[in-house]
């Protein structure tokens, strides 16, 4: 006895190791011990199943009573997974089959483990081949329960399937059926495969029903696998299968396709039912063939074939969702004309379609027409009539819809309730959205993930952010779990505030909640970050996003070269352009369109040239925006006939230039002063029906204005009142600017005075306009009551205290003009290079030069760079003195720091050297300036001339008047006088006679005055 309790452990022990062996890939090591531990008493353990196997056959077999007896035996203590496997090898034909299902049902209950794999075949090929298809198909369900492994659960199958004798292929039917109704169908369609291989196939009903339920699955890769099997495996074809095949090829948009292989069937000698007709014309509706869809309609009635209520559905679904519901209205009033009463499917269908039209009258009128054939409204009808009276803004209608429901016995579920949530939200009403959500909980429904991700997303639109957080915390607070849909317009919303910190702790958040950003979310704060231009942590995103995993796509980019772009990072921006082309992302129309503007912007028009070259390259259609940008930039830059160039390819391209493509050239126009061509675009915007703005007419304002044509300017001032259009600040700018120039105070404080009136708040540049234009006509007492109202306004700025500072300076108040100085640095505002060489400019000017130096030392000591006009003034004010030594130091100091003479700074330094009769050095100087292209005034020539005294610089006088001929300067007669008498007074009489003949030859002097 102590030998048979060993054994039976070893078959428990041998059992366990081989079922965990085919868990697991055994290492070798384990399949070693395995063999050792076995090899001793394989052979005597089989003996003892095969004897106690036998025992209870005979059992079962003589007895209805054999639980008893089984039971009053030391069998149950005996049996082991190897005994029933071997019970049912051994099983006598004469055995009833279900007999044995009870018996393995009660060793199933008392063995410790589950029986082998065999036993389960081995069974379910008894009761196929007894025809207990149902019991066969139950046990075959628990095999594969215990076995996942779908290749150990065939092989047994196959194994036992060739033991039995006379075995029916059903068993691997039901196999694959019983996969495909666990849901297991990608396995279904291995065991399928795998067959190809031997002896065994199914049938086709089962392929039929495998490729039916793939197709609802839309596991098409799997789908059409199967269907490769069937045609290699020459399973045939039926009309079931045709119609699921038209079915599929549908689904993949191969509607050419679908309508051949009916054409193949026909010419095969099979005759296509109403069912594949059917099929074939809800496919070729639903893509929009509705030419095609009524032939097969008039084909399928030749054939004895009545369109059905599904056929007219189909047709009618089909035009509706092409927003062809008139035409879908029709059909439905064929389908009353011959007598087929629609379903509600139809009705609803026509409901849906007019409603998405928004024809709220037709759909209404389906619905009473529906009514009154005594047809109810379902609740998806009720779904489709809120929908479409919410997208229309009929809230009111809505809730009618809502009351009526209820009234007539239906309640509203959860997305009748979102429906008007969502309708609330596109009217901006989110008080009536809130009182929906507590109408919704009374009615004790509960808001689902969608209806909180609705309510955040309107409210972030709406603004409420704080009352979107809210929401975020309640869902989370009732057990929901937030996903990418609703923290994305969380994060926008942030963003849009300017709460790029809270965008990116609540971004940063989704992680601790295990909830995966998607590429909207990443999106979102992308767009937030490059708009609050910090583009460093746009980019750290746009890192992660690619680490994850999460693909970019083209509005990831668009936001990146927007905001490169607009910080005037271009390199930047083409090299995420770069990126982008390299990820196989095709650039939009609104990329390529940033990129040239930010290159127009940055004054590069080649670079923005390539772009556009590559925009038609790659197919995208450059639109009026884009040609108005280049126009734009064309002009802005002066260059008009590029600008006109792209202004005509534009119109051929069949654009219509806007506004502002005339705008853009018009004002290019006005700027190089071309004002007939300004205007004579202005005149082709209204025959082409564009009306012009405000900006099209301050550009032919400031046209006229630098012009000097006030009368034109005035008349197009008057053009825009009467086009009843607003003037802007930029308007009346350029008025009072034009006005102060000429010195026409009166109409530039009578445009300031309208401006005021008209609540239009002066800017800083129209205060200095007219400051400076009081200065120049002499009204210093104006000028500072102005300064004054800016000071009371925070308008003051440099520019302000400079211009008033030279006015009083060149009407010699150099006290207010120090005064001034004094404030600047109490209103922390520091003078520049201009107010320091106005105050030097104005001190020279009244004789104060020891003051103009000391201001000229005061700047250096501020570090402030003198420039060309500050050393000229000081320069000119000590030649004036005769201070020369001082003259020519500041000269060399200028040059000595990279400071450029002028043209004056030339002419006072020649002055100065022919005061201190050094005509060579004043020649030197000479050259120097003729390579610099400085053109002299005739005095000065004079004054070199006039510095000769002996017969050796007569010759070189003689070369100054040569060179006054070359540089096209003719000195007139008073001048030449000049130079005559200069000669005789100092006694070269007769180099004064040759120097006559010469003014005479050249025409210098007229001959009877000689």
């Amino acid at each position: 006895m102590r030998i048979s309790i060993r054994r039976r452990h070893f078959f428990h022990l041998q059992y366990n190791v081989a079922y965990l062996l085919q868990a697991r890939k055994p290492s070798p090591f384990a399949l070693s011990l395995l063999s050792v531990s076995t090899s001793g008493i394989i052979k005597e353990s089989r003996a003892e199943a095969e004897a106690l196997a036998r025992e209870i056959s005979g059992i079962l077999s003589g007895a209805k009573n054999w639980r008893t007896l089984v039971m009053a035996s030391d069998i149950p203590s005996r049996l082991t997974p190897e005994v029933l496997s071997t019970v049912l090898r051994q099983r006598p034909r004469e055995f009833d089959v279900r007999l044995l299902l009870d018996f393995f049902n009660w060793a199933c209950s008392r063995l410790g483990l589950p029986p082998k794999p065999d036993s389960f075949a081995l069974l379910a090929i008894h009761l196929c081949n007894s025809g207990h298809f149902g019991p066969a198909n139950g046990l075959l369900e628990r095999m594969i329960s215990t076995y996942p492994s779908h290749l150990s659960v065939l092989d047994s199958l196959k194994d036992a399937f060739l033991c039995i004798e006379g075995s029916n292929l059903k068993v691997f039917d039901i196999l694959i059926d019983t996969y495909k109704n666990s849901g297991l169908l990608k396995k279904a369609v291995s065991v399928v495969l795998l067959m190809k291989d031997g002896n065994f196939r199914p049938s086709l009903r089962c392929c039929n029903g495998l490729l039916n339920e793939l197709l609802k699955a839309n596991l098409m890769n799997s789908f059409w696998e199967l269907h490769d099997f069937m045609l290699t495996a020459q399973l045939g074809q039926d009309v079931y299968t045709i119609s699921t095949l038209v079915s599929a090829y549908f689904r993949t948009g191969d509607a050419t396709s679908a309508k051949r292989i009916v054409v193949e069937m026909e010419q095969e000698g099979c005759e296509p039912n109403a069912v594949i007709y059917n099929t074939l014309i809800a496919g070729l509706s639903r893509c929009g063939a509705f030419v095609d869809a009524k032939e097969i309609v008039k084909e399928m009635a030749m054939k004895g074939f009545i369109p059905d209520n599904y056929t007219y559905g189909a047709l009618i679904n089909g035009l509706c969702k092409d927003n062809n519901s008139k035409e879908g209205r029709a059909l439905l009033n064929e389908m009353l004309l011959q007598g087929i009463k629609p379903d509600i499917v139809v009705y609803s269908s026509l409901i849906d379609g007019f409603m998405r039209e928004g024809n709220f009258d037709e759909a209404f009128k389906i619905r009473d027409e529906m009514i009154a054939l005594g047809i109810q409204p379902n609740l998806v009808t009720y779904n489709n009539l809120i929908r479409g009276v919410c997208k229309m803004g009929k809230m009111d209608k809505a809730h009618d819809l809502l009351k009526e429901m209820v009234q007539v016995g239906f309640k509203p579920d959860i997305r009748t309730f979102n429906l008007i949530i969502e309708g609330h939200f596109h009217e901006n009403n989110s008080q009536c959205a809130f009182q929906v959500l507590a109408d919704m909980k009374t009615l004790c429904l509960s808001p689902n993930v969608y209806t909180y991700s609705l309510m955040i997303n309107g409210l972030c639109r709406c603004g409420e952010l704080a009352k979107a957080t809210d929401l975020l915390q309640e869902m989370i607070t009732r057990g929901m779990e937030p996903n990418a849909v609703v923290y994305s317009p969380l994060i926008s919303g942030h963003c849009r505030e300017g709460r790029i910190q809270e965008a990116c702790m609540l971004f940063n958040s989704m992680k601790d909640r295990n909830v995966l950003p998607d590429t909207h979310c990443y999106n979102s704060l992308i767009n937030g970050l490059c708009k609050a231009e910090k583009m460093e942590d746009a980019k750290h995103y746009l890192s992660q996003m690619q680490e994850r995993e999460v693909a970019p796509n083209v509005f990831t980019y668009a936001s990146l070269i927007h905001g490169h772009s607009k910080i005037g990072e271009m390199n930047e921006a083409d090299l995420c352009f770069k990126d982008m082309i390299a990820l196989g992302i095709k650039p939009n129309d609104i990329i390529y369109t940033t990129l040239i503007g930010g290159h127009c912007k940055a004054g590069d028009i080649p670079k923005a040239l390539s772009i556009f070259h590559c925009m038609l390259v790659s197919g995208v259609l450059p639109d009026v925006q884009t040609y108005s940008m280049f126009i734009h930039s064309l002009s802005k830059s002066g260059k008009m006939e590029e600008a006109i160039q792209a202004f005509h390819e534009l119109r051929e391209k069949g654009l219509n230039p806007d506004v502002y493509t005339y705008s853009s050239i018009i004002f290019g126009f006005c700027k190089v002063g071309d004002m007939t061509r300004a205007m004579k675009l202005y005149d082709e915007m209204h025959s082409h029906g564009v009306l012009p703005n405000v900006v099209t007419y301050n550009a032919l304002i400031d046209g006229f204005s630098k012009m000097g044509d006030f009368d034109n300017m005035t008349r197009i001032f008057k053009c825009i009142k009467e086009k009843d259009l607003e003037p802007s600040s930029i308007t009346y700018t350029i008025m009072i600017d034009g006005y102060c120039k000429v010195g026409k105070m009166i109409e530039a404080f009578e445009f300031f005075d309208e401006m005021v009136l008209r609540g239009i708040l002066p800017d800083s540049f129209v205060y200095n306009a007219l400051i400076h234009g009081c200065c120049k006509a002499g009204n210093p007492e104006k000028a500072l009551e102005l300064f004054n109202e800016m000071l009371t306004r925070g308008l003051t700025t440099e520019l302000s205290f400079n211009t008033l500072i030279d006015g009083f300076c060149k009407l010699g108040k150099l006290q207010e003009a120090n005064d001034l100085l004094q404030l600047m640095s109490e209103k922390k505002i520091r003078p520049n290079s201009v107010t320091y060489t106005s105050l030097i400019d104005g001190h020279i000017k009244a004789g104060k030069i020891d003051e103009a130096h000391s201001l000229f030392l005061e700047m250096e000591e501020r570090k402030i760079m003198p420039n060309t006009v500050t050393y000229t003034s000081l320069i000119d004010g000590y030649s004036r003195i005769g201070n020369f030594e001082v003259v020519f130091s500041l000269f060399k100091a200028m040059v000595a720091r990279g400071i450029v003479p002028d043209e004056v700074t030339y002419n006072v330094m020649i002055n100065a050297y022919c005061k201190e009769a050094n005509i060579v050095e004043a020649l030197r100087l000479e050259d120097g300036a003729v390579i610099e292209n400085v053109q002299f005034s005739n005095k000065i020539c004079v004054a070199k001339s006039d510095g000769f005294n002996s017969m050796e610089e007569f010759l070189k006088a003689q070369e100054v008047l040569n060179e006054m001929t070359m540089l096209g300067i003719k000195p007139d007669h008073s001048q030449c006088e000049m130079l005559i008498r200069g000669l005789c007074g100092k006694g070269f009489m007769n180099e004064a006679k040759q120097l006559l003949i010469l003014m005479v030859n050249r025409g210098w002097v007229p001959k009877e005055h000689s």
